[in-house]
């Protein structure tokens, strides 16, 4: 068996340097209701399907404290989702700009006979601008999911397995899942897929470029490190700084698969 698949994320792994766009727009929408919602706790469950998120930051014993009235219901978990959707849709584009070096690597990919693939937890009109956006800049996936298309988003592995289905592969494993939070990891994982996770760029450090670039080199590498740790904890079998190291990568992937190995 041979490697036939990449399975990307988007914000955070190959557009959004730092995931900026949904803790931007999750924090506007607790805002409006009366709760400062600090990064850490936007950031803790980010990737999965954007009203699980919602919901599992409603769970959150202080923050249903601060609730205004009774203690949040699903009711009010569905309005909060239904007023997220146009906050998150008016600041998607300005963060739709490609991580550095995604395009090429994509198409260094398809060159390999690797077939392209994508999974997010943004809605499919969320996914479809992003789609148009990464087009005009280059980055072309063979085939697109969320959670809407499948019936569940992360940590299900359903998004991944349609992929495979899509694309007709041998086998799960002859499939990676790259993404920059522990549910992509978890998705891929829980779908028999390798699993590469991307610190850098991504929700685990939460930072543009610039600000990554500014920060002191002490703590630069200590937020690295700290990044590295959590997505080796969720069970990612690699983890990169950035999509522009994933080619060495999965030629070891590919490699391991061709000496019987699986995920």
């Amino acid at each position: 068996m041979n490697l036939e698949a990449v399975i990307f994320d988007w914000a955070g792994t190959t557009v959004d340097h730092g995931s900026l766009a949904p803790v931007r727009a999750i924090r506007e929408l607790f805002s409006r209701h009366g709760i400062t919602l600090s990064d850490s706790d936007a950031r803790r469950d980010m990737g999965i399907f954007k009203q699980d998120h919602i919901r599992r930051i409603l769970a959150l014993p202080h923050i249903a404290k601060q609730w205004p009235g009774k203690e949040p219901n699903e009711r009010e978990v569905e309005a909060l989702f239904a007023e997220f959707i146009p906050l998150q849709m008016d600041v998607l584009e300005e963060y739709s700009r490609l991580i550095l070096g995604a395009g090429r690597v994509a198409e260094n990919l398809r060159a390999r006979g690797w077939k392209i693939g994508s999974t997010t937890g943004y809605t499919r009109p969320m996914l479809d601008l992003l789609l148009r956006s990464a087009a005009e800049q280059g980055y072309r996936p063979d085939f697109s999911l969320c959670p809407d298309d499948v019936g569940g988003g992360r940590p299900k592995p359903w998004m991944c397995m349609r992929v495979a289905l899509e694309f007709g592969l041998s086998a799960a494993a002859a499939a990676v899942k790259i993404g920059d939070t522990p549910s992509d990891i978890e998705e891929g994982l829980n779908a028999g897929m390798w699993t590469i996770g991307v610190a850098v760029t991504g929700n685990e450090i939460g930072l543009s470029a610039q600000e990554f670039a500014a920060l002191p080199d002490d703590e630069r590498e200590e937020r690295v490190d700290e990044a590295r740790v959590n997505l080796t904890s969720a069970g990612a079998h690699y983890v990169i700084d950035s999509v522009t190291f994933c080619e060495p990568v999965l030629e070891e992937i590919d490699a391991r698969l061709a000496a019987g190995e699986r995920p």
